[in-house]
């Protein structure tokens, strides 16, 4: 049997750079570069939990700019699930691009060992190789599409 769930998928943009993180103890081949996202509690507004997942996800606070749009993403093989995501882009401090820092779950919600994960600023225009579906609003967050750079 197929569970639905609701999930959220947060853009924190700034200076045309995307707020992304890649996992520190798991290959790049399985979970990819992604982006502060999560389950909606029983509830719980989708706005209020993008807030929620970026801050517990990066350590960033923010506060959401606009609703993105929705998908519904099939997430078998890998669990039994449909999720519906709902999209945001939200406003965070500004803060250096070329920053990183180390974030995680000491206790993660779906149980197991800790995790954690390097948060980055990537260009925009590279934003294309997010892992999962999590780049499906990328289009929606320029009035005009990014310039991407001269080679």
């Amino acid at each position: 049997m197929i569970k639905p769930v609701r999930k959220v998928v947060c853009y924190a943009v700034q200076q045309d750079h995307l707020l992304v993180f890649t996992h520190n103890a798991v290959s790049m081949e399985i979970t990819g570069v992604q982006v502060p996202a999560g389950t909606v509690r029983p509830g719980e507004e989708p706005a209020d939990a993008a807030v929620r997942e970026l801050y517990e996800e990066t350590g960033m606070a923010g506060k959401v700019r606009r609703y993105l749009g929705e998908s519904v993403y099939d997430l078998r093989p890998l669990r039994p699930e449909t999720a519906t995501r709902h999209f945001f882009q939200l406003e965070v401090p500004a803060s250096s691009v070329s920053a990183r820092w180390v974030a995680g779950e000491p206790d993660p919600e779906g149980g197991g060992s800790p995790v954690s994960w390097t948060c980055w600023w990537m260009p925009l225009p590279q934003a294309h190789v997010l892992a999962g579906g999590l780049g499906a609003r990328l289009g929606d967050l320029a009035e005009s599409p990014p310039v991407l750079p001269s080679t």
